[in-house]
């Protein structure tokens, strides 16, 4: 696998700051995963970001590598390059994803399989390869982002759904499985405004929050999750969505 645009030079080591954590977070070129890279970053954490696609972010503590997290190989690959760098890792969020939405009559068995072996099937690979490295300090943390539709759908978004119900299950079974050494817990989104869209003011109002929601929610979210204030918290799911998940909705 070729690291094509790393600013640095990848033979030589990451020298983190005194006390800096790190952290791997895939999907980091646009959305919540670059949104979590920039609150990590500004927390002081070293950051290690793997996407199929260059990044716009760039920092002296940023570190990108490209890869393919539907790919054993990459991920391997990935876990092995921070080995040889630093040897450990404090949080890692499996955050990329991908959606194919068609009628179930329409969605082939690939596209099914595609969808499940970037948004699941991955955080297992992940947590297998950086296991070791999350337990060399002996307090890891790892974050899935999953997603509300895990819990309710719209029309024609069944391996979108399954995916991500499946990313709540594999956490509480990775948390049992992993800890103490490493918390395992997820995050899953509502409507989370990504791309800055023109929204009406009936999008806002329909959230008992009174908006829709925003990367920084998410961000400010998993950084604490993912930092010392949570040590007591593992195996759980975080819902950010404004509380519509909570809401009754009928026509009248």
């Amino acid at each position: 696998m070729t690291h094509g645009f790393q600013a640095h030079d990848p033979s030589a080591p990451v020298q983190p700051s005194r006390g800096s954590r790190i952290a791997l977070v895939t999907g980091t070129s646009h959305g919540i995963g670059e949104g979590i890279a920039e609150r990590l970053l500004g927390d002081g954490w070293t950051v290690y970001g793997l996407d199929r696609t260059p990044p716009s972010l760039h920092a002296d503590r940023f570190h990108p590598i490209e890869g393919d997290v539907a790919r054993e190989a990459d991920l391997r690959e990935a876990c092995a390059r921070i080995s040889r760098e630093t040897g450990r890792l404090h949080g890692l969020v499996s955050n990329a994803g991908i959606m194919i939405r068609k009628p179930i009559t329409d969605l082939s068995l690939a596209e099914w399989t595609e969808v499940l072996a970037t948004n699941l099937s991955s955080l297992f690979l992940l947590a297998r390869e950086a296991k070791p490295l999350l337990e060399a300090d002996g307090h890891g943390a790892i974050l899935s982002i999953a997603s509300t539709r895990a819990r309710m759908s719209e029309p024609d978004t069944e391996s979108y759904a399954a995916s991500k119900g499946g990313l709540v299950a594999l956490t509480h079974a990775l948390a049992v499985s992993l800890g103490p050494a490493i918390r395992v817990n997820c995050i899953s989104p509502g409507w989370i405004d990504v791309a800055g869209d023109a929204l009406r003011p009936q999008d806002h109002a329909q959230h008992p929050v009174g908006r829709v929601g925003r990367v920084a929610d998410v961000a400010a979210l998993a950084a604490w999750l993912l930092g010392p204030d949570s040590g007591f918290i593992t195996g759980a799911e975080f819902m950010c969505d404004g509380g519509m998940t909570r809401k009754m909705i009928y026509e009248e």
